[in-house]
């Protein structure tokens, strides 16, 4: 399995390359709009995973090169650079699964609060601007990208998938339960996307106003 991480150098880029390296055997490639940004992110990557005692090979490229050949691509960049960053990747996605976990926010001195985009969703956002046959999956919209990222956290999470192809969802599925502590549950097509992404600030809130609650996730029993 190749997985390519577009915007790889974030945040939720890191976290989720980290616990792919760490937890897998998958093919793991960072993609950046800068390809020298990218390579570098990787290479810290790397490190990082060789701290905890694994060898990784971690490639970093611009995004339509990283797209290439993936089986899964994750456009981990915020809603408001979806749309450039998935026209960028249309010729190189090939038969890959796209996943996006991006929500769209606002702020105001009250919190932050869900602002979807006129589509009704970010997840929509990415299908209307996928190639045509490119199945679209929303995933990993509340996980804490510093929790991914440390990899002595046993996270105990789940993530909520959202898609109209249902092996497209499977892929998606089996990508992230390959996560050790994250559980992937099927919540539906992407018409429920709304409701998934506005769980992220919610959760960004209470976690404002909560002592103890920093990085918060979700977990259904």
């Amino acid at each position: 399995m190749q997985i390519a991480i577009l915007g790889g150098t974030g945040d939720i880029g890191e976290g989720l390359a980290l616990r792919w390296g760490y937890d897998t055997d998958y093919d793991v490639v960072i993609g950046s709009r800068d390809a020298e940004r990218a390579r570098d992110a990787a290479s810290s990557y790397e490190s990082k995973l060789a701290e905890h005692g694994r060898d990784v090979p971690i490639e970093g490229a611009k995004n339509p090169e990283a797209a290439t050949g993936a089986d899964v691509a994750v456009a981990a960049v915020p809603a408001y650079h979806l749309t450039d960053t998935i026209e960028s990747v249309a010729e190189t996605l090939d038969d890959a699964v796209l996943v996006s976990p991006a929500v769209g926010m606002q702020r105001d001195e009250e919190g932050f609060h869900y602002n979807p985009p006129s589509a009704g969703s970010v997840t929509a956002l990415a299908a209307d601007a996928a190639p045509d046959g490119i199945p679209v999956v929303g995933a990993f919209h509340n996980l804490a990208a510093g929790r991914l990222a440390d990899l002595d956290d046993d996270l105990g999470i789940d993530t909520l998938l959202v898609g109209d192809d249902a092996e497209a969802k499977a892929t998606v599925a089996e990508v992230a339960d390959g996560i050790e502590g994250l559980r992937a549950l099927d919540a539906g097509g992407l018409v429920n996307a709304p409701e998934i992404e506005g769980i992220t600030p919610l959760l960004i809130n209470v976690a404002q106003h909560n002592d103890g609650l920093h990085d918060l996730g979700v977990r259904f029993e």
